[in-house]
Formats: C-alpha cells, sequence, structure tokens
C-alpha cells in the first residue's frame, strides 16, 4: 500500500480510533488476575525454597487441556514483540497510541493470570515451561505483512476472535470450573478487542474498499496463529485439532465467517479492480478451506471410533 494513502488513512481513521476506544473504555469490566487463582492448592517447588519438584502426576489436567494452555500462555508472553509490532503500524500518538497502550495492559493480564493458575496447580512442568518461554521470546515475533496499516488490522480482527475461541474452549475441555472460569474471563477481553478491531477495519472499507478488501483476502489467505513459532507447535497444534479446541472447521465457520459476514465483503457493490479480483480469490479460498476442514472431520472421526472399538475389546 502507498505510503500517500496509508498516511491519509490513518488520518481518516483517528476520529474512529478514538470513537472505538471510548466505546471499549465503556463497556470493558475491570478485573484482578490474582482473583482468579486458587492459590490455597498451591505448595513450595524444589529449589531454594526447598519443596517438591513437579512430577506428571501433579496435573490433574488431560494432555489436549495442557498443550493448549501452554501454547496460549506462550503466545502471551511474546506480548513485547506484539506491541512493538503494533505501535510500528498504528503509532504512538493520540488515540492510536493510547489504544496500543490500553490494548498491552490488558492482554498483560493474560499472561499474568494464566501462569499463575498454571504454576499453583501445578498443571505443567515450571521449568520445562520457562525454557519453552526462553525460547520462544528469543526468536522474536515478526509480523507477516510488516508495516501495512490494513494487513495489520484485518490480521488482529480475525486473531483476537481466534484467540477467544482457543480460549473458550480451552476451558471448557479442562474440566476444571476454575481454568473455565479464568478463561472465559480472559475471552471477554479478546472478544472486546476483536469488536475494536472489526469496526475499525469496516471504517477502512468504507474509504478504501478495494486497498482494504486485497489486505483481507492476503492476511485470511496467509493467515497463522501468533504462536505458530513456538517450538514444537505443529505437534502440539494437531492435539488441540484433534480435541476439537481450535480446528479448521472452527477457523473457517466461528472466526473467518463472521467476521467477513459483519464487514458484508461479497454484497458490496464499491468493490472494483483488484479489490474485485481479491473478493473472487477469498471466496476461492474459503470453498478450498471449507472442504479441507470437512476431510479433517471425517478423518478425526474415523480414528475416534477406531480408538472407542479398541477401548470396547
Amino acid at each position: 500500500m502507498p505510503e500517500t494513502l496509508q498516511t491519509k488513512l490513518m488520518l481518516d481513521l483517528e476520529p474512529v480510533v478514538a470513537k472505538e476506544l471510548d466505546r471499549h473504555l465503556s463497556m470493558a469490566k475491570e478485573w484482578f488476575p490474582h482473583q482468579y487463582v486458587p492459590w490455597s492448592q498451591g505448595r513450595d517447588f524444589d529449589g531454594p525454597m526447598g519443596g517438591d519438584g513437579w512430577t506428571p502426576e501433579d496435573s490433574t489436567l488431560g494432555e489436549e487441556a495442557r498443550e493448549s494452555l501452554i501454547v496460549n500462555l506462550l503466545t502471551e508472553d511474546n506480548l513485547p514483540g506484539y506491541h512493538r509490532a503494533i505501535a510500528e503500524v498504528f503509532g504512538r500518538d493520540g488515540a492510536w497510541g493510547a489504544w496500543v497502550n490500553r490494548w498491552t495492559a490488558e492482554e498483560n493480564r493474560h499472561g499474568i493470570v494464566i501462569r499463575d493458575y498454571l504454576t499453583v496447580t501445578r498443571a505443567v512442568d515450571p521449568v520445562a515451561l520457562e525454557r519453552a518461554r526462553m525460547h520462544h521470546m528469543e526468536e522474536g515475533y515478526e509480523a507477516t505483512h510488516g508495516t501495512s496499516f490494513l494487513h495489520g488490522a484485518a490480521y488482529v480482527s480475525f486473531q483476537e476472535l481466534a484467540t477467544r475461541v482457543a480460549h473458550r474452549n480451552t476451558g471448557r475441555v479442562s474440566g476444571d470450573p476454575i481454568c473455565e472460569r479464568m478463561l472465559a474471563r480472559v475471552a471477554a477481553d479478546e472478544n472486546l478487542h476483536m469488536i475494536f478491531y472489526r469496526n475499525l477495519l469496516a471504517a477502512a472499507l468504507e474509504i478504501a474498499p478495494n486497498e482494504t478488501m486485497r489486505a483481507i483476502t492476503d492476511v485470511v489467505k496467509d493467515f497463522q496463529m501468533p504462536g505458530h513459532g513456538i517450538e514444537g507447535f505443529l505437534r502440539k497444534s494437531v492435539i488441540i485439532a484433534n480435541a476439537g479446541i481450535y480446528d479448521l472447521r472452527l477457523h473457517h465457520d466461528d472466526v473467518l465467517n463472521p467476521v467477513l459476514r459483519n464487514w458484508g465483503v461479497f454484497d458490496r457493490s464499491d468493490i472494483t479492480g483488484d479489490g474485485d479480483k481479491a473478493r473472487e480469490e477469498l471466496a476461492e479460498f474459503l470453498g478450498q478451506l471449507d472442504a479441507m476442514a470437512t476431510r479433517f472431520e471425517e478423518r478425526r472421526e474415523a480414528r475416534r471410533a477406531r480408538q472407542a472399538a479398541r477401548a470396547a475389546e
């Protein structure tokens, strides 16, 4: 996107950012991470405190919930990289800067509460978790589409909703009411963040429909969760998908389609030229993704049937 267009968009959209920030602040509820953690379950670990080292028997969570919580937490841990990336796109001045700082402060709570929960309940190996955090953060974070405002805003519109879905489903799979309540609280934040970005990009569609449509298509076709750089992410993502926490069907039906429907991208009459080409590409890609999701569901159901049959023998 030409720098002149990006600059104009940023100027034209600042009143929208201010309005959406006010709306966000009016809807966001103050909450405190320490109130969502079962501190009474905690005890000292080995090391300087001379407590008990972690063992797998300490965890009451199943593998699916553990792996998803680890991915969710390591993703939240990379917040410094996300803050830098979003600040490079949105800037640090005026309403843009105020939003970036507010978003960062709210996101930081998510990492705090999830780590405290995992540590206190001994749900995961704290040594392995810390080593994974160090490795992941040392790898750093780079936005796929650089400093393009339209691409950045499109990405977070989908990513915040994807994160909400992943948190809520992780809580449900955990079998722990405390974990489910905690992640529902985190997911509520993510939903408000999604609404902010979704409304911002809707306004961009009104100003620059073709350029915005191209950005949306590029992001949908290249979409990866921000934690894709986590060591062992592919194996973890397979476990998460097989558990129905986050899979292709959820990505297609519960993330992409609702946001695209809200923007009305397939109903707009003001999209022409490359924007129209991008829209055709998007429709084709969604069809392919839908077919892939169906094949994955069929294979998963067949696998579950085989496992159930073996268990019944």
